[in-house]
């Protein structure tokens, strides 16, 4: 049986467990990631970057580069559709701080799509190996790619495509196998990833479907994949990687949820500023699902102003939360310098984070 502890490597940078937090659009800040490494992640990923973004110095999308020291081992990943701008964007993110530059091949989403980034990569190989080469010779630190089976349904293209980017000095490739077409619908087919592992000499990560231990160990066994890439498993529960990790159990009860959603909640503050309000709305279901007097609170928490007024929203629903969030705010002063933001050697307030 796989060891989700076990350590191992992308390139020369070294990953302490086989859990590796997925990039997620709205949803992989900082705090997000930062939560993840603290629950067991061996590896975290920034949500996507836009290459051209970067190249114009959009300041929305240069925040998507704060990073802090107890993030590492990081992966910032890019997308676009011309060379040019994705060599200078991974540039800029390994001097930001990543340890590791991922590319996207896999977004499905349309306006992505129709750019020729994301999946749409998956059918031009030419533009694929194009892209990722720009990379690989651009930065000194090991270039991922994430990709999904094909655009569509029942394409095998992943297969065909990943020791083309081996080839090109690619050192490591994430498999969602589903097709751009199916979106989040179906099931992940990791009788694909098994494929890929065998065509390829570098490590591969299985993405899809991946919520729990159990099913985490089984993918890792049935497939010979390096590591399992959790998403939307995580959204709301860091106790899933946690127990993964073999830590603890998969569950929390009222006091950890309530207390690990506030924790959550300042860091997300200090990352965003007055827009953390409004980004955070979506976390309060996902991590309050299951708990007594879910709905109420969530009513209640949605129409709240300030992230301060919703955790005193918080802490009236579940009184006993407040000890352990008194145990949070001392590990955090313990911490002192950890909490130090960069980003190309600038005061990240400069850019409002996000």
């Amino acid at each position: 049986m796989a060891d989700m502890t076990e350590a191992w490597s992308i390139g020369g940078v070294e990953i302490p467990s086989r859990i590796v937090l997925a990039p997620m659009a709205g949803v992989s800040v900082q705090a997000f990631r930062r939560q993840g490494r603290r629950f067991g992640a061996g590896l975290v990923c920034s949500e996507m970057v836009s290459s051209c973004g970067l190249q114009h110095r959009n300041e929305r999308t240069l925040g998507y580069l704060r990073i802090a020291a107890d993030e590492h081992p990081l992966a910032v990943q890019i997308f676009g559709s011309d060379p040019g701008p994705m060599a200078e964007a991974a540039q800029m993110v390994v001097a930001a701080g990543a340890d590791i530059v991922d590319i996207n091949f896999g977004c499905p989403v349309r306006k992505v799509t129709k750019t020729g980034a994301g999946a749409s990569a998956l059918e031009d190989h030419e533009l694929a190996c194009a892209l990722a080469g720009a990379v690989v010779d651009a930065v000194d630190v090991p270039v991922s790619v994430k990709m999904r089976r094909g655009l569509r349904n029942g394409s095998r293209t992943a297969l065909e495509l990943g020791p083309k980017l081996e080839a090109r000095g690619v050192a490591s490739l994430t498999l969602h196998p589903r097709s751009a077409q199916q979106m989040y619908t179906g099931t992940a087919d990791h009788s694909l990833t098994a494929e890929l592992v065998e065509r390829v000499g570098i490590p591969v990560i299985a993405s899809g479907d991946i919520g729990d231990r159990a099913g985490a160990q089984r993918v890792l066994d049935e497939t010979g994949a390096a590591a399992v890439m959790v998403g939307r498993g995580a959204q709301g529960r860091p106790w899933a990687l946690r127990e993964m990790a073999g830590a603890g159990g998969p569950d929390a009860d009222p006091a950890e949820v309530v207390s690990e959603l506030i924790r959550f909640m300042r860091e997300v503050e200090r990352e965003m500023g007055e827009r953390a309000v409004g980004f955070l709305r979506k976390f309060y279901g996902w991590y309050l699902r299951g708990t007594p007097g879910a709905k109420a609170i969530r009513g209640v928490l949605v129409t709240c102003a300030t992230v301060a007024e919703a955790e005193r929203a918080l802490l009236e629903f579940c009184p006993e939360a407040r000890p352990l969030v008194a145990v949070h705010e001392a590990e955090l002063e313990l911490l002192g310098d950890i909490d130090a933001d960069s980003l190309l050697e600038l005061p990240i307030s400069i850019y409002g984070g996000g």
